[in-house]
């Protein structure tokens, strides 16, 4: 039997010791391990002490808490990449959010082997599924104009931050007045604040400042409290039927790089590490003439009254 299993071994360059090395691992691993509902509040507790963010570990939770259903009773251990491959293609998502899966289960995978509940992580070899780059949806210079000037005073300040400053949504809901530096012409997004876990800051252009000023604070929240319910009636008052996803930040950015044409100043803006990513999903989407209309929208004039001559003066 040894003398078999030398020979078997001898193409890969291991030996009988190497092997047994790595069953016994598995076998130990296999008897410490927890099903998938034990382990699941443990590494989300882990997560929350590393200070992650918020929205990243409610991501985590309901994703692992999908999976959960399918596979809780299970050891984690014994859960091979064969059925993993047949949960995910069985989720009824599209191929990114899949992926966005996929991913969760990795890092899950990769906790457990690091805590000693498995020898493998099954979800790194599952296949991706293919995405189709498509073009970000963004508004049309007409649509932004008249989202702006239907919006309420409560409303305008997030949404035209939203468009001319390309904050994420999760960022305007942090956003406090105190945060926005007109003497300096910025808006800083603090690291507590940032998606990314890092300081930024944003020029403040010369129709947002229009924009803010008239509705100006000294502290409080940008973003109102009923945020979601007064916007969706503003959208269908401005006309508004089909609102693509980050419509905002992306017609922010794409409006931006055509006009001012600088995709490493428009990264740094955006919380992005490099360009890379601005010239992918941005570049060439808007012409010149259309940006230069985008970065004139601003608020509307209003109209002095006519003065009219005194009996005295006609005399």
């Amino acid at each position: 039997m040894a003398q078999s299993a030398s020979q078997r071994l001898d193409p890969f360059g291991r030996t009988i010791t190497d092997a047994v090395d790595h069953f016994v691992a598995h076998l130990e691993a296999t008897e410490k391990s927890i099903t998938v509902t034990e382990l699941v509040p443990q590494l989300l507790s882990a997560k929350k002490g590393d200070c992650l963010s918020k929205r990243y570990i409610g991501d985590l939770r309901e994703k692992l808490s999908r999976f959960a259903q399918s596979f809780g009773g299970k050891m984690v251990a014994s859960i091979t990449a064969k059925e993993i491959d047949a949960w995910l293609r069985s989720l009824p998502v599209g191929p990114t959010t899949r992926n966005n899966f996929r991913r969760v289960l990795v890092t899950f995978f990769s906790d457990a082997i690091s805590l000693g509940y498995a020898t493998s992580n099954p979800a790194a070899v599952t296949a991706k599924a293919k995405e189709v780059d498509s073009p970000p949806g963004i508004l049309t210079v007409s649509q932004t104009a008249r989202l702006l000037g239907s919006a309420m005073p409560a409303l305008l300040p997030c949404l035209a931050i939203g468009a001319f400053a390309g904050l994420r949504r999760a960022e305007l809901g942090r956003l406090d007045w105190r945060d926005i530096h007109f003497d300096a012409g910025l808006i800083e997004v603090t690291a507590a604040k940032s998606k990314t876990a890092r300081r930024r800051f944003v020029q403040i252009q010369p129709n947002l400042r229009e924009w803010l000023l008239p509705v100006r604070k000294h502290s409080g929240s940008v973003t109102p409290t009923n945020f979601a319910k007064q916007f969706e009636a503003l959208r269908e008052s401005a006309g508004i039927a089909d609102w693509p996803a980050n419509a905002l930040r992306h017609s922010f950015a794409s409006y931006h790089l055509a006009h001012f044409q600088d995709a490493a100043a428009l990264a740094l803006q955006m919380g992005h590490t490099d360009s890379g990513m601005i010239f992918a999903h941005y570049r060439e989407l808007v012409r010149p003439r259309e940006a230069k209309r985008y970065w004139n929208i601003r608020p509307p004039k209003k109209r002095r009254p006519l003065r009219t001559r005194s009996r005295t003066a006609e005399k």
